[in-house]
């Protein structure tokens, strides 16, 4: 088929779909990235909620604004906007292929929702809740946000009365889940490529990726070149997978190096991670009082913890004295007395597969005599991983691909058969080490430099101290 002819094709279809609409009964919202948003009564009934309405106190990329302030879009966009380009990618191949895919009116309302709700599970400050507070308070229990958006899509659903077939709602769920380490059923089988557009668990190109690639580089005022609306235009499904044109290759690998490149510049940036530390400290010291893991628990009580717990703390009443080491954690951010950054190390290539998270007592262990003891509570360590998704493994390795329209068959394409400037490696491990208190920055240092010494036998930071600037001066 001839570029012109499926152009004015996708343009027929497109004006077909909007004289269909009833714009008296659409709900219309301008997103800044996508444009005119349109949701009809059925999507607005979840919409209308007050656990959906909570996403708009979930900043989209947690404490990030403390360094990009233009970072403050919430999870509430980001889901009418993963909620768009669902709807959008499965119209795309119903338009193209619906006779033999057998798509229909259920399957784009399931994964339109599926888009709309992936995200309802979320706890405070992104990922920070499930990945750093709930570990050190549940002894490194396994809890995911994937699981409690499960739970309450069922919690709205008998809350407000909504009436959805219960087939669909289990395939929603399932969807939610395709890219969690949960098994998905095997009523999957049946058009599966339907639950790889959201959250795709097979090779993650998913249409949440899409939309917080661009929405997350817009906000932060950094500049994205990745082209998501080529992809979704000439994708296809073969044997039940959705696969791409050769040639879109490099497109592929840009949608990977652009989000490891958000998570080197934006997601893991070094103060970020320092105001993380400090907010997991503060949320640890306040769990005993205010119990806030226990919310996790029962999802009538989980949608009511949002972003504004700190305000909560640093609110208390002073004669709380319970919260009192909380309240201090709070006010120094505030007043940008931070955690102090000591130095950082990439550990090397033939050190990962076997690498273990470095801990505060790694570094305490290693200090040498220098009149000054340190402790544990003095040092904070953060364990940066930065990947293109699959931890180690290349993801375009998991990727098909066809040659052209013409083509029935589906193709695997290495990095070699492309370009031999495409990285060899897919992950980097970061070590980042903290002094809790400005007066131990270079004993911590030097503890850090004895630890790597003893561990890799060489010292690859790559950062001057302050204070080691002072005395060179």
């Amino acid at each position: 088929m001839g570029a012109c002819h499926k152009e004015e094709l996708r343009l027929s279809h497109a004006f077909a779909n909007a004289s269909s609409r009833d714009r008296r009964v659409l709900k219309h919202v301008h997103d800044n990235v996508h444009g005119n948003i349109y949701l009809d009564p059925f999507f607005m009934k979840f919409v209308d909620t007050e656990q959906f309405q909570r996403l708009r106190d979930l900043r989209q990329l947690g404490l990030a604004h403390m360094v990009y302030p233009g970072a403050v879009h919430s999870r509430f966009e980001h889901s009418l906007g993963v909620y768009w380009l669902a709807g959008d990618a499965v119209q795309k191949l119903h338009f193209f292929q619906g006779s033999e895919l057998g798509i229909d009116h259920f399957d784009m309302q399931t994964v339109k929702l599926a888009g709309l709700l992936h995200d309802i599970g979320h706890g405070p400050f992104s990922h920070l809740f499930e990945r750093e507070f709930l570990p050190r308070v549940h002894n490194g229990a396994k809890w995911s946000h994937e699981e409690m958006s499960v739970k309450m899509i069922d919690y709205i659903v008998d809350e407000h009365n909504i009436e959805i077939d219960p087939s669909g709602l289990k395939r929603v769920k399932e969807m939610i889940l395709a890219s969690s380490e949960t098994k998905l059923s095997n009523s999957t089988r049946e058009k599966r490529f339907l639950y790889d557009i959201v959250a795709n668990g097979r090779n993650g190109i998913d249409v949440d990726k899409f939309d917080y690639i661009i929405r997350d580089s817009r906000a932060c005022g950094l500049g994205c070149n990745f082209d998501f609306h080529r992809l979704m235009e000439m994708m296809r499904v073969m044997d039940g997978e959705i696969c791409y044109r050769s040639k879109d290759y490099l497109t592929i690998h840009k949608l990977f190096a652009t989000r490891a490149d958000l998570f080197r510049t934006v997601y893991t940036h070094a103060k970020i991670k320092a105001i993380e530390l400090m907010v997991v400290d503060a949320l640890v010291s306040a769990n005993g009082d205010l119990n806030i893991s226990s919310y996790i628990n029962d999802p009538a009580e989980y949608w009511k913890l949002d972003d504004t717990i700190l305000k909560t703390i640093e609110t208390a009443p002073d004669q709380e004295e319970e919260l009192k080491k909380s309240r201090e954690l709070i006010r120094r951010i505030r007043r940008r007395d931070l955690y102090r950054f000591c130095n950082e190390y990439a550990v090397p290539k033939d050190k990962l597969e076997h690498f273990k998270n470095v801990t505060p007592a790694d570094i305490i262990c290693s200090q040498k005599a220098s009149g000054v003891d340190l402790k544990e509570e003095d040092v904070a360590v953060s364990n940066v991983k930065i990947d293109l998704t699959r931890g180690m493994n290349n993801p375009l390795q998991s990727i098909k691909f066809f040659k052209d329209y013409d083509s029935e068959e589906k193709i695997s394409i290495s990095d070699e058969q492309v370009s031999h400037l495409l990285p060899g490696c897919c992950q980097d491990m970061i070590v980042r080490v903290y002094s809790k208190k400005p007066e131990l920055v270079e004993v911590v240092s030097e503890a850090f430099e004895n630890f790597q010494l003893k561990t890799y036998g060489i010292k690859t930071q790559v950062h001057e101290t302050p204070e080691k600037k002072k005395r060179r001066r």
